[in-house]
């Protein structure tokens, strides 16, 4: 599908949004500890790739790998571990990821982390979650929880970058503050930002690709595309796909 068609009647090819010549780019929205879709999006990436090869590839996941579905420990693992499908891996960090180092130092985080989905992430290490809100359970659980997350894992939480940039697309999992340049955004609006970045019609400087805001299928823009389907409960995972000046997409 061509992306003229998304970005306005009247732009060029020389200046519609491209990834440069002899790339591919397979943008994968939130999991959610959707391991079984993870699988999938995989096995379709990979068929892609067989059928339509190209000169170089990148995997980029738009973060938010845990919290919400059953399998966080699965994802985190796959992801961490095993061999990229493309030439290059990235995985970028979602907010739900930063709660999940957050409630390793403090055990606090657990009050509002139970409310996000945390409760199944710490099922899916093994370890029983408090059914109170009380500190003394939760102090109990964080320490159960610590010996229970393999350090490969943390390590690999704590490497996320926030931002990438590839041709005249910036991935990112929440999106940006748009009276800002786009390099010189907070940390936080980077991970948790909705509004005003959704209703704006502001050129940014680039296309960004996001994730963070599900909704019941992608969603394309002027200025951004949301790959959040919602997977932890629709079942379906998207994946856009961006080649030069075109974009299509894959869903489980």
């Amino acid at each position: 599908m061509n992306i003229l068609k998304f970005f306005g009647i009247g732009r060029s090819v020389e200046t519609s949004p491209y990834v440069p010549e002899g790339q591919r780019v397979y943008a994968v929205g939130d999991i959610h500890g959707r391991f079984d879709l993870l699988q999938k999006i995989n096995d379709l990436i990979e068929a892609d790739l067989s059928r339509h090869p190209v000169e170089s590839s990148i995997e980029i996941y738009l973060g938010d790998y845990t919290d919400r579905g059953p399998a966080s420990n699965a994802v985190l693992d796959h992801l961490s571990s095993a061999p990229a499908i493309c030439d290059r891996r990235i995985c970028l960090k979602g907010n739900h990821d930063e709660i999940f180092l957050s409630f390793l130092e403090d055990p606090d985080v657990l009050m509002d982390w139970r409310d996000l989905g945390g409760l199944e992430t710490i099922f899916s290490y093994g370890v029983s979650p408090p059914m109170t809100r009380d500190r003394e359970p939760a102090l109990d659980c964080q320490q159960s929880f610590i010996k229970a997350v393999p350090a490969e894992h943390v390590r690999f939480l704590n490497g996320l970058p926030l931002k990438v940039e590839i041709g005249s697309y910036f991935f990112v999992h929440a999106g940006l503050r748009p009276n800002r340049p786009k390099d010189d955004q907070d940390e936080s609006d980077l991970l948790w930002i909705r509004e005003p970045f959704l209703s704006s019609r502001r050129d940014h400087g680039c296309i960004v690709v996001h994730g963070h805001t599900p909704q019941e299928n992608y969603e394309i823009r002027p200025n951004r595309i949301n790959v959040d389907t919602g997977a932890y409960l629709s079942g379906r995972l998207t994946c856009a796909v961006l080649e030069r000046h075109t974009i299509r997409f894959l869903q489980t």
